[in-house]
């Protein structure tokens, strides 16, 4: 059963200190839900929670922030049970924790390729584990993936993150069947470029990318929060036509995408090294 009504329920958002995390937050909010926000920023967690508070400041529901490494199972598991022992139910789980970070696949340590497969999907996969038996003695509840276009392409110097959405895509197509009929829902979010903090922390990357950014977080939560309501398996935010140019090149002929991608990377590549020489 959809999700049709927010105003009592409880949304427990990793992430939830800044970006589509907190975005999302503000609008459940305002539609009269519980917010639970998890984060391991402390302090961007303490400033979201205050953040919340002031912008409606009459609203009665919780706001919980709990300080949480989504990469350690005994935090998600407190961080869960902390929700139902305060709230009394988990009604909306939301895995919008993440990192972005890129590089030439040559020099991209092992070490690297661990820590963002550990946050941005490990981190998905342990949030379901933990609030999984809740929401099947309620027979009902949602969860929200937050993939990326990365989940549905491929992207040059960033074959790590492109690695993590995928495995999100194909985890939420797996465990959509697998709940199929429990009344848990799952909703699985790809946006292209939000401007976020994210796209802040590597100019230089994203630079070399040539990329463009047409979304906001507040539009990306409004359309979360849509896409619940209706039920939908797959939530597709692509405003840039090049972008959305691509998605449907996979979706007609893989190769012929794949060798179009790949010659554009080659040739800016090839001048950029033009240029500095």
């Amino acid at each position: 059963m959809a999700l049709t009504n927010f105003a009592g329920t409880v949304a427990v958002i990793t992430g939830g200190a800044s970006g589509i995390g907190l975005a999302t937050a503000r609008a459940l909010r305002a539609k009269g839900a519980h917010v639970v926000l998890a984060d391991i920023n402390s302090e961007g967690l303490r400033k979201a929670e205050q953040e919340l508070r002031q912008h409606n400041p009459e609203a009665t529901t919780h706001i919980l922030g709990i300080p949480t490494d989504v990469t350690n199972e005994s935090q998600v598991q407190a961080l869960m049970h902390q929700a139902l022992d305060t709230c009394g139910s988990i009604d909306l789980v939301m895995t919008s924790a993440g990192i972005g970070r890129g590089g030439p696949i040559d020099t991209y340590s092992a070490s690297d390729m661990r820590t963002i497969m550990d946050i941005n999907f490990m981190g998905t996969y342990l949030c379901v584990q933990a609030a999984l038996p809740a929401m099947r003695r309620q027979q009902g509840g949602h969860f929200v993936f937050l993939s990326s276009v990365a989940g549905k392409l491929g992207a040059p110097m960033l074959t790590a993150y492109c690695a993590t959405k995928w495995a999100v895509r194909g985890f939420s197509i797996a465990l959509r069947i697998e709940l199929h009929g429990t009344g848990i829902n799952v909703t699985t979010v790809y946006p292209a470029w939000v401007d976020t903090p994210m796209i802040h922390q590597e100019p230089d990357a994203m630079q070399r990318l040539n990329v463009q950014v047409m979304l906001t977080a507040d539009h990306v939560a409004s359309e979360i929060l849509q896409a619940v309501t209706e039920d939908r398996r797959d939530l597709t935010l692509a405003p840039n036509p090049d972008i959305a140019l691509m998605l449907h090149l996979m979706d007609e002929d893989q190769d012929k995408a794949e060798r179009l991608a790949g010659e554009a990377f080659y040739h800016r590549t090839r001048q950029a090294s033009e240029q500095q020489t």
